[in-house]
Parts: structure tokens; sequence; C-alpha cells
């Protein structure tokens, strides 16, 4: 059971990292309104999966902590970044920004999925149907993001690394 607790942990912390940086690449590309909102959308998919790695730790006495708090979204760093994002448009130099990120993001989700592979065969061997439905439900979702990742890092490397 030790090594289960240790594989939700990762992958709680693992989740919540995944929609924190979600949401940062929403609001720092908010002009690519596609990017954008579906970066929205996918963030909601991991937080959710991390309230559900919280309940299915609560089954095994281990307590975690909740998804860091969103943050708000007025304020002045986010007018900012709004403003910054709509001044540089379609430059080359914001393309190779979002690489970057979905680079980062598909690394992470590929993080994830590896957790929750683990998860499933150990849900398997020890027969724990909680666990085996945990991961049935989430793990598709993370497969869903990283196809997503990999599939605008294809549409857009062409263009971002050739027009420099």
């Amino acid at each position: 059971m030790k090594g289960i607790v240790l594989v939700l942990r990762a992958l709680h912390h693992g989740e919540n990292s995944l929609a924190k940086e979600l949401h940062a690449t929403a609001v720092r590309h908010r002009t690519e309104h596609e990017v954008h909102h579906v970066a929205v959308d996918l963030a909601q998919w991991s937080r959710e999966h991390s309230d559900r790695i919280t309940e299915a730790a609560a089954h095994y006495d281990v307590r975690l902590s909740g998804p860091p708090a969103k943050s708000a979204p007025g304020g002045i760093l986010s007018a900012l970044r709004e403003k910054t994002a709509e001044t540089v448009g379609r430059r080359p130099e914001p393309a190779l920004l979002l690489l970057h990120d979905l680079g980062d993001l598909h690394l992470a989700a590929t993080e994830n999925s590896l957790y929750w592979e683990m998860l499933a065969q150990a849900a398997q061997a020890s027969r724990d149907r909680r666990l085996l439905g945990l991961t049935t439900v989430c793990h598709p979702q993370t497969l869903r993001q990283m196809r997503w990742f990999n599939t605008l890092i294809k549409v857009l490397s062409a263009q971002a690394l050739t027009s420099l």
C-alpha cells in the first residue's frame, strides 16, 4: 500500500501542477483563442483529477492538500499580460513561446500518464476496484491532453520555426 500512496501523491502533485500551467498558458496566449479556451477546459480536467485523487487517498487514510488557489482573473499583472499578448499578436516570438509552453505541458501530461498507468497496474494486481475506476476515468483524459498538445506542436512547428 505504501507504493500506491506514493503514486497517489505524485499524481496529485502532477495534476495540480498541470492545471496551474494550463491556466498560465491560457492567460499568456489569450489572443490564440483555441489555445486559450481548450487550455482552460483541460485545466478543469486536471483539477477534477486532483479532487478524485484526494478522495481516493482518503480511503487509505492519506490526506492530500487541495489544489492551489486559482489566481483571480483581474489585477494589474493579468492586465499587463493581456495587453502584451495583444500587442505582439502573431509575431514569431509568441509562436516560439507557445511551442515551448506546449512542449512543457506535453511532458507534464506524459509524466502524469505514466503514473496513471502505474496506478492502474497496481489496482489490477491488488483487485482494488476504487483505484481501477479512478484510473479508468482519469487516464483517458490525460491521454487526450497529450494528443492535443502533440497535435498543436505539429501544426505550429513548421511555420514558427522557419519564419525566423
